[in-house]
This record gives structure tokens, sequence and C-alpha cells, in this order.
């Protein structure tokens, strides 16, 4: 049932489809700014950045298939530097220090209007929303979810039902407590210790269903890989009251599905263009594509080596006739040398 192809804020994508430029169900666009130069990887190209709830989006207005998708999720920091652009010469701009799997990426993005305040006040303040509301999307264990035996709701929750009398079978014995079912997660709690609690978003479900189990039929809940592939077992009495709870969160996990909540919360810029205008269309590139080169990598330009505390080791580069640093694995000279020319 978890969605695990749901990537957009989770991961950073480099010249992806016009298909994947689109918006996820429960995605939404929070600004438009179409003066926008990717100073770092496409100095003096004018672009267009779109902020939604879930990443930034940058594209080439010449060129939409070369683009950009910087999940939230990947961003370690964010700042305003002084970088050389080739639009606006030495100005201040925005730099996004990202972590995608275990090589890190920096983004430099100038806003060509002058003077224009949007780029960083819009940016900075989607990606706070985005980082304070994590309970929306990840599972969580002891948390503080629970206050005098009442479930904490969440600004966009709403809460359908409680169920006294649910055993979580998580230890020999069991433990007695109590479920809460929102329109955004399941959660669980110890009646004897608030704390001792879970709480699983629908984002995060991969399966639930009735299984027998050596405490008798139980509902299991499965999570997500990228969760922790958690395995949850509860059981209620009578076995009626079990299937009907199996049933009342398969259904809300449904209509979740059809448009999530991510609970990133954010004032919409009045008079922003409806999604369906900012669509990038395909464009068939006048281009001749020659055999036989290998091609380079797209990501070459971003790569940001902060975390290196010391040199590589050097060695006798042929090509070059001198000894040089080692390249990091995937990397070629010829490759990294297409880059900046």
């Amino acid at each position: 049932m978890a969605t695990e192809t749901f990537w957009e804020d989770r991961e950073v994508r480099f010249d992806i489809s016009v298909a994947h430029l689109k918006m996820r169900p429960g995605e939404k666009l929070v600004d438009r700014l179409d003066a926008i130069e990717d100073t770092k990887g496409n100095n003096g190209d004018r672009g267009r950045l779109l902020v939604t709830n879930l990443r930034l989006i940058w594209h080439s207005q010449t060129m939409p298939r070369i683009n950009l998708s910087i999940g939230f999720s990947c961003v370690l920091n964010i700042s305003t530097k002084v970088a050389m652009s080739k639009l606006r010469g030495n100005t201040e701009a925005l730099y996004v220090l990202t972590k995608s799997g275990n090589t890190r990426f920096e983004f430099i993005f100038t806003n060509l209007i002058p003077g224009s305040p949007r780029l960083f006040t819009t940016v900075i303040a989607v990606h706070r929303a985005y980082d304070t509301s994590k309970i929306y999307r990840e599972l969580k264990l002891r948390s503080a979810l629970i206050h005098n035996k009442e479930l904490r709701l969440l600004p966009q929750e709403q809460r359908y039902n409680k169920i006294n009398g649910v055993w979580n079978l998580s230890s020999d014995q069991g433990n007695l407590g109590t479920f809460f079912i929102t329109n955004v997660r399941l959660v669980w709690y110890a009646n004897m210790n608030e704390t001792f609690n879970v709480s699983i978003p629908y984002l995060q479900m991969k399966s639930v269903r009735a299984r027998d189990s050596k405490f008798g039929l139980a509902m299991v809940v499965e999570s997500s890989e990228r969760s922790g592939g958690y395995v949850l077992g509860f059981r209620l009495d009578p076995v009626e009251k079990l299937h009907e709870v199996v049933k009342e969160i398969q259904s809300l996990h449904k209509v979740y599905s059809a448009c999530p909540i991510f609970g990133v919360e954010f004032e919409v810029e009045e008079n922003l263009p409806a999604v369906d205008l900012l669509t990038v269309e395909p464009v068939q590139d006048d281009v001749e594509i020659e055999s036989g080169l290998e091609q380079s990598d797209a990501f070459a330009a971003y790569f940001a080596d902060g975390d290196k505390e010391l040199d590589r080791d050097p060695e006798f580069n042929r090509e070059l006739g001198l000894a040089v640093e080692k390249l990091k694995d995937g990397f070629t000279l010829s490759g990294l040398w297409e880059v900046v020319q």
C-alpha cells in the first residue's frame, strides 16, 4: 500500500522527463519565479524555478530538457552568498547544499530581477515548513503524541475513530492500549504508559491485513522499507471488530493515496498561475547525436566535496603529463573538462 515510487522530496535528479516535472497527487505549487539562473550548472542561461511543498524544480526556458529536481528531504543547508553570474555579474545568490545517497551536491540560484527577495524568502520558508512537518510523512516511535489520553492533533488532521482495548503484540505478554484513526495516520499508545506509542502515516503503510498469529487472529501493519520495514501486530476482540477496523484503515488509506496530505503549510501567493499553465511542453531538439562519445555526467558541475577532510593521493595523468589528485569514483577527466567548457 505504501508508495515506494514516491521520490519527489527524497531525491536529487537531473534532466528528468517532462512527466516527472509534473506535480504528483498532493504536491502543490507555492511560487513560480520566471527569471532564475542556475549559476553553477548553467551560468548565463535564464530559467524558471518552481517551488512546491516537496521540492525545487528548475528548468531552462530555452531548453526544458535541461532541468533539476531537488527534494527538500535532501537539503542540508540553505544560505546566501555572493556569486558570479554571467547575466548579473557579482550578486547575492541562493546556495543550496544537498545530499542524495552518499553524494553531496551544491546548487547556486541567482534572481535576475534586481532587488527582489522572493527567491530567498520563499525557498527558506517552504523548506522550514517541510522540515517541521515530518510527523505527517515519517513513522515515529515513542514520541510526544498523547496528552491526558487524547491524541495531539496536527493542524491538518481530523480524528475519525478512537478504539479501546487494542493489544500491541510486540512482546510475549502484549500491551493493552488504544487506537486513534485519523485522516493521515494510525496511532497506538499503551494505556499504562503514554510514551510507549507508535504513529504510522498512511504514506508509510505497505499493507494492512488480518492474519493468524500465536495470539490468534491479529491485524498486521507492515511499513515501507524507507520507514524501516516494521511489521506491527495488534489484536482486537471480538474478531468482527478486528475486521471492521482493518477495512476502515484500508479505506482511509485509499482515500489518502488519491490526495495525500504532506503537512507543509504555507500561504499561496495571490494570482499564482494555474498548475496547467506551468506544464513544460516537450521540445524537439534540432541536434544531431554523435555516436561513440561517452556521455558526461549531468551532475558533475554540481558536485560538492565539502565533506572531504584530506586530499586524495596524487597519481600521474598521461593525458595532462602531470601528477593530479586522484578523481572520485565515477568521474573521468574528459567528463569534467566537458562541464567547464
